[in-house]
């Protein structure tokens, strides 16, 4: 057997030929005019490229407020206006003081005065205290459609204080107690996690 016949299979290939492209052992067939390369057989298509959503930024926060953060702003309000109509009453009852003092037949008597004139700084302590506290409680409302986390913690320490201020104010025809109820339920509402994730959400 000559390892020159053409027609021998197990013989090198005729000189002028190249040897196929490794393949899977069929031909390749020519592409047609205008038509893209073939891959070779056995490659994969590039997967194409995963894109982050909102442009690689993280996920935004909830854009409506939540509504446990409606009702601790409410809560937050209630308080105010409590402070307010407290602090209103405790200054009208200031003006007429002098005047129900001497109706109750202190003036004159130097130990009814003194007490009396201690009552008196007692019920200017109390209007400072509420105006103050409204003051605040007014700044921190404003605030909770577009401050951040601080409000939130700041609403919380808020509300701690109120409750303390509502025991003082249990005599105004029981306001001091609605104080300390809506005190409380801010503390609730704004320590809830709808309003961590709210006042937290990111602003661009």
């Amino acid at each position: 057997m000559s390892f020159g016949d053409p027609n021998n299979p197990y013989g090198p290939p005729p000189q002028g030929q190249q040897p196929a492209p490794p393949g899977y052992g069929y031909p390749q067939q020519a592409a047609p005019p205008g038509a893209p390369p073939q891959q070779p057989y056995g490659a994969y298509p590039a997967a194409p490229p995963v894109q982050q959503p909102y442009g690689g930024y993280p996920p935004a926060g909830p854009a409506m407020m939540p509504g446990i953060t409606k009702a601790a702003r409410i809560m937050l309000g209630l308080v105010v206006l409590a402070h307010v109509i407290i602090a209103g009453m405790y200054a009208w009852f200031l003006t007429r003081w002098d005047q129900e003092m001497a109706a109750a037949g202190i003036s004159g008597d130097a130990e009814a005065e003194r007490i009396a004139d201690l009552g008196k700084g007692v019920v200017v302590f109390l209007i400072g205290l509420a105006a103050v506290f409204a003051v605040l409680g007014l700044v921190l409302l404003l605030q909770y459609a577009n401050g951040g986390n601080a409000v939130r913690v700041c609403s919380i320490v808020y509300g701690s204080f109120a409750i303390v201020t509502g025991i003082f104010m249990l005599a105004a025809y029981g306001l001091g107690l609605l104080i300390m109820i809506a005190a409380i339920l801010l503390i609730v509402f704004a320590a809830k996690r709808a309003s961590a994730e709210w006042f937290r959400r990111p602003r661009y």
